[in-house]
This record gives C-alpha cells, sequence and structure tokens, in this order.
C-alpha cells in the first residue's frame, strides 16, 4: 500500500521553540533535525482533506491583547487550515447524489452505524423494503403544517423527497426510502440529517407551568 503525506501538528507549547525543528516531509515519511526534541501531538493523513484554506488575519480586539507576545518562537512557523473531504464532512454537509436503478440497496449493518448519526429516526421493516421514520408532536395544526414546509425546503433542496403525513391534529410523520432500488442508500441519512437540522423549537407544545 502506497504510502500517504502527512501533516503534523505540533503541541501549541512548542509551537515557538527557540531552538528551530525542520520537518522534511515525503511520501514514504519525516526526517528531523535539531539539537532538542519537540513533542508531536497528532498526524493526519492529508487524503482526509480536500487542500490548503489558508489562515484568516487576527481579529483587532486579538491585536490589541498582544496575543502574540504571549507565546515564544520561530517567525518562519507555517500554519495551515485543511479542509476534510467527503468521507470526514458530517452528513447534513455532504450532497445527494444519482442513484442507479441497479444499485442494491444498504446493508443492515451500514444502516446500523449510520442510524446513530442521525436523531429521532428509526427504521422500519416493510415489505416494499427499509425505510426510516421520525415523529415529531407539535403544538397545534398550524404548526404540523409549518413543520412540512419548512422539511418540503430541505427536500427540494436536495432533490431527494420524505413522505409526509400530517396525522392527528399535531403530529407530523416523515418517513424515507429510496423506492427505485427497494431500500435505503446514503442519500436518505444525508436527508435525515439535514432534516434533524430545521428548528422546531418554536413549534413544540408549550409546557405548563405549575404554580
Amino acid at each position: 500500500m502506497a504510502a500517504a503525506n502527512l501533516v503534523f501538528f505540533m503541541n501549541p507549547c512548542f509551537l515557538h521553540n527557540p531552538s528551530p525543528q525542520r520537518f522534511a516531509l515525503s511520501r514514504t515519511g519525516f526526517s528531523s533535525s535539531s539539537s532538542s526534541s519537540v513533542g508531536l501531538t497528532r498526524a493526519f493523513n492529508t487524503n482526509e482533506f480536500l487542500g490548503d484554506f489558508g489562515a484568516r488575519d487576527p481579529f483587532p480586539a486579538e491585536l490589541e491583547s498582544n496575543f502574540g507576545d504571549k507565546v515564544i518562537g520561530n517567525v518562519d512557523t507555517e500554519h495551515r487550515i485543511l479542509i476534510p473531504n467527503i468521507s470526514a464532512l458530517s452528513l447534513a454537509q455532504q450532497q445527494c447524489s444519482p442513484i442507479s436503478p441497479i444499485q442494491s440497496p444498504m446493508s443492515e449493518e451500514d444502516i446500523q452505524n449510520l442510524l446513530r448519526k442521525v436523531v429521532g429516526w428509526r427504521l422500519l421493516k416493510e415489505e416494499d423494503g427499509l425505510k426510516l421514520q421520525c415523529l415529531w408532536k407539535l403544538r397545534d395544526f398550524k404548526c404540523g403544517v409549518e413543520l412540512i414546509n419548512r422539511i418540503s425546503k430541505v427536500a427540494e433542496a436536495a432533490s431527494h423527497f420524505p413522505n409526509i403525513h400530517l396525522e392527528q391534529p399535531n403530529q407530523v410523520r416523515a418517513e424515507l426510502w429510496t423506492a427505485s432500488i427497494g431500500g435505503l442508500s446514503m442519500n436518505d441519512f444525508i436527508v435525515a440529517a439535514k432534516i434533524d437540522q430545521i428548528k422546531t423549537s418554536d413549534l413544540a407544545p408549550k409546557k405548563r407551568i405549575w404554580a
């Protein structure tokens, strides 16, 4: 297996060491030369990042605090911010992708692993395949309609649509699955995670306060 590039993040207390420590990075490892040792806290595989994102300038309040005088170190220290790639992004940050009808549904093992990442959704086993289901108890009928509108906007933006039902006067039920493959796909979990981010606190039943 080919070795990957590594980016090393140094412990802040060693960031500015009076004795310069230099690392030569390559696809096979790294080498260093220094008269004193430097502690390394973490190493990341750069294949998990999209690239160099750069860094921001300090805010005025940070300049006024003289934060730069509170650490000692080398003037040539390099700081890099790397953007995580798709495998490292949360489900809600990912985008749905086209599903081929010949694609197989997700395995139950994969489903159980992803189920931990969506809040309030449960797995349904039905005749036409596995589905995700979520229920919301709301304050009243109007709040139910409002939640459906909010879910619809998220689904439309993702181009992957759940079945949404307004039940009783104040309950909304949403179900997600990919009908074309007869089961669940990654798109279902992505949309479930996006729906989880919808604000619902203003639609929830008011708590009774007892005197």
